[in-house]
């Protein structure tokens, strides 16, 4: 373990910040994830989860505690190496529905953070005021002022440099990773491929390992991994593989061939149609997970079709149907997309319902007559109130001529 977890005591953990204050507790976590007792290295894991990487968010001893998990993760002495993996991959991204379905735009990121730094902070206080005014309404307004009161320049600053810090921790220590993708374990194996796909400036290394690693595998959620992670990569020498995958008998790699093909601007019928099938019944997992957008190949395949220039008719149609089978905490995100695709922006004022596209009208009866259990989450009123609909289930209804 010493040996394993090298330079650990070195690292000036106290002085590090992360959710809970000083980040002192880390190493003592960390060594816990190899520990006997499931129970303990399961507490650990939910610990690192809520501390260096809390709600999607990253601070300085995420970046810090980065090489001493991905050393734990190459380890096969280490149990659950995969959770390992999956911590560092959210640790270098955040959320990852945020990059999907285009990919990490890590050149805009590194802009972003140099503007940030170059920065008066007067006039990023202005910039962060006048964000507040431009709030499309009274409540969307006054939501944007509880954010404003917690936020100022200094803040945005350190949270970019954190976050950034995180990934490039992560991108380092790629090397690790991407040996990953031969070990025996199929779980580590679809860890490791998902991880690679969110560092394109590391492609030229990462396509050839996972094109290696297609040409061998046999598990379809593995594969299903790896064919998403070369899409997001831009491998388009590997489009003929994923036209014999699309054509395959095995639904999770067809589908993550759909996904991939799309991102390389292939928009066959066959893709599309795939996709859209997707939306109305995902195809089940029964192995290791298809990880991207924490396994909802749903919605994933919704914010793909969504994300055309002109999706056809049917995947439009398609989208619909699976925005209707959804329910509880799966509805509000597959609602924010449709809303998306069939209305393009808001519009402020609500238009009434006659005058409304056929698509648009759909959408809205849909929404509207979502079970209870959706309607109880804020995020669907907020959703609907972002785009000026009824946020009140009655209301909606009445909006869209249902009893």
């Amino acid at each position: 373990m010493d040996e394993l977890l090298a330079g650990l005591d070195d690292v000036d953990w106290a002085g590090l910040g992360h959710a809970y204050g000083s980040a002192d507790d880390v190493p003592d976590l960390l060594r816990t994830l190899q520990a006997p007792g499931q129970e303990d290295r399961q507490d650990a894991l939910h610990m690192l989860y809520a501390s260096i990487y809390h709600q999607g968010s990253r601070y300085p001893a995420s970046g810090a505690a980065v090489p001493f998990l991905l050393a734990l993760a190459a380890d096969p002495a280490t149990p659950d190496r995969d959770d390992l993996l999956y911590l560092a991959a959210g640790m270098a991204i955040g959320f990852d529905e945020s990059h999907l379905p285009s990919g990490v735009d890590i050149a805009g990121w590194r802009r972003e953070v140099a503007r940030l730094r170059a920065a008066d902070p007067a006039d990023e206080e202005r910039r962060l005021d006048a964000w507040v005014e431009e709030a499309g309404d009274r409540a969307e307004r006054s939501s944007r002022r509880r954010h404003r009161q917690l936020v100022d320049a200094g803040y945005l600053l350190r949270n970019a440099e954190a976050e950034l810090a995180a990934y490039d921790a992560v991108r380092s220590g790629l090397p690790v990773v991407r040996a990953l993708l031969t070990d025996a374990d199929a779980h580590v194996r679809a860890a490791a491929a998902y991880a690679v796909g969110w560092f394109p400036e590391e492609a030229a290394a990462s396509l050839p390992a996972l094109r290696a690693l297609l040409a061998t595998e046999t598990d379809p959620g593995v594969t299903a991994n790896a064919i998403v992670s070369a899409g997001l990569l831009d491998g388009r020498d590997l489009i003929p593989r994923l036209r014999e995958h699309l054509a395959g008998t095995e639904p999770l790699p067809r589908w993550a061939a759909a996904i991939a093909l799309l991102r390389l601007d292939v928009t066959d019928p066959s893709v599309i149609a795939e996709l859209a099938a997707t939306t109305v019944t995902p195809p089940e997992m029964p192995g290791p997970p298809v990880a991207f957008m924490n396994g909802d190949l749903r919605l994933y395949s919704t914010a793909a079709i969504a994300a055309m220039a002109e999706p056809p008719d049917q995947a439009v149609g398609a989208v619909l149907d699976g925005l209707s089978r959804t329910s509880d905490d799966a509805s509000f995100p597959m609602a924010a997309t449709a809303l998306r695709l069939t209305f393009g922006e808001p519009s402020r004022p609500l238009p009434p319902y006659a005058s409304l596209t056929p698509a648009q009208q759909r959408t809205v009866r849909v929404i509207a007559e979502l079970p209870h259990d959706s309607w109880q989450w804020g995020n669907l009123l907020e959703v609907l109130r972002d785009w000026g609909l009824p946020n009140d289930r009655d209301e909606c209804r009445a909006y869209a001529g249902l009893a």
